[in-house]
């Protein structure tokens, strides 16, 4: 019986160039963004007008994480608290949490089989809230051309959260510049790793002048070489709070150059979810999600339905890949466990159930694509998984 003795949780090491950029920043100790020696640029400055031109917008913010930098963009747009926000119910605990961080109240959207948000549920509930945080859990994107007419049909202000999408794209256009605000993470276990870390991208001057006092520029703002000229400032610099949650120097440099090759990891983890996806072909009560054509997604994870499969039988597939190695998260399950959560735990925003989306939660079943996967690895992985769907699928 073949047996997976990899990590899932083990990341490539950071490039050697933002290695040698870190142990610079350590050694001079200029690890604040504002801490520059005269003719200097900060590494979180350069970081900022590199994403921005990378991302083809006018603004970028580098902040603390990328649920700071969704609780940032909510406050920067002007919610309020006791103003709804409508989102995903399939997303992770971060996004609701930034919405209820602001005073808001998260409003959950209906997902599809081909886990994106449910355009007929969105439309039903567009008059209950003046902002989408549209998360593009798990790198699934949807249709952005229709979600952007009906959010203008609707009078809705869109922010992505991008934490799965940073360099995705739907028809052409990247992930995060659809709305008035794209917001990615730089967490490890994203397309680009500093521990923690978050950007957010925007072509507004007013909002992201709020958000760049938000962070806490102080009046430091003209150092940035990404943001919005000194005017956008002078209305509201002295009526922003304060909420710091700056990136340092440190994390900066260790990201530009992982920013710099992320087309081409991003065609790495696509040969590996390839290879997932034709070993679990036709997997006999599997099902597969169908990616749109129009969709240049970068699939760091790997996600399959168990569509109307009972609780046990789930349990069991889990059971058996992971005492051969693999790990699968169930999304699904009763009670949350890890990052695995739905709607239902995030009991604070006192969700309204959804029978038709409830069906699809509990059949996502969820697995990590590092890069130190080889191709063979990925194979391997899809055989064992399709060997205990199919032996358990069988049994009942």
């Amino acid at each position: 019986m073949d047996i997976f003795t990899g990590s899932f949780t083990q990341q490539e090491p950071i490039p050697d160039e933002g290695i040698e950029a870190a142990l610079a920043v350590l050694r001079h100790g200029r690890l604040h963004r504002y801490n520059e020696a005269p003719g200097e640029i900060a590494e979180t400055a350069a970081l900022e007008e590199e994403f921005a031109a990378q991302m083809g917008a006018k603004y970028c913010l580098a902040v603390a994480s990328g649920g700071y930098a969704l609780a940032t963009a909510l406050r920067a747009v002007g919610v309020k608290p006791g103003d709804r926000v409508l989102t995903n119910a399939f997303t992770l605990a971060p996004v609701p949490g930034a919405i209820a961080s602001v005073g808001a109240k998260p409003v959950f959207v209906g997902v599809t089989e081909d886990l994106v948000i449910d355009f007929d549920d969105l439309l039903a509930k567009a008059d209950q809230a003046d902002v989408l945080m549209l998360s593009h859990m798990r790198g699934h994107i949807c249709d952005m051309d229709a979600l952007v007419r009906l959010a203008c049909d609707n009078g809705l202000k869109i922010i992505e959260d991008c934490a799965h999408t940073m360099g995705a794209s739907w028809n052409g256009t990247l992930s995060g510049r659809h709305g008035m605000i794209g917001c990615y993470s730089c967490q490890t276990y994203k397309h680009v790793n500093s521990g923690e870390g978050g950007l957010i991208v925007s072509d507004n001057a007013e909002v992201m002048a709020h958000a760049t006092m938000l962070t806490g520029s102080y009046m430091l703002y003209g150092r940035h070489r990404a943001a919005p000229p000194p005017e956008a400032f002078e209305d509201i610099r002295l009526d922003t709070p304060n909420i710091s949650g700056r990136m340092d120097n440190l994390r900066a440099a260790i990201l530009r150059p992982q920013l710099k090759a992320l087309d081409a990891q991003g065609a790495r983890w696509n040969e590996r979810y390839e290879v997932m996806d034709a070993g679990l072909a036709d997997t006999p009560g599997l099902k597969l999600i169908e990616r749109p054509e129009a969709e240049d997604f970068i699939a760091s994870s790997h996600q399959f339905l168990l569509l109307d499969w009972a609780d046990d039988a789930i349990r069991e597939v889990v059971r058996r890949c992971g005492a051969r190695g693999v790990e699968l998260k169930w999304f699904g399950a009763p009670e949350p466990v890890a990052f695995t959560s739905t709607y239902h735990s995030w009991r604070y925003a006192e969700p309204e159930a959804m029978p038709a989306s409830d069906r699809i939660l509990r059949a996502v079943m969820d697995m990590r694509l590092p890069l130190t996967f080889s191709l063979e690895n990925c194979a391997l992985i899809a055989r064992i998984i399709r060997e205990e769907v199919s032996a358990v699928y069988q049994q009942g």
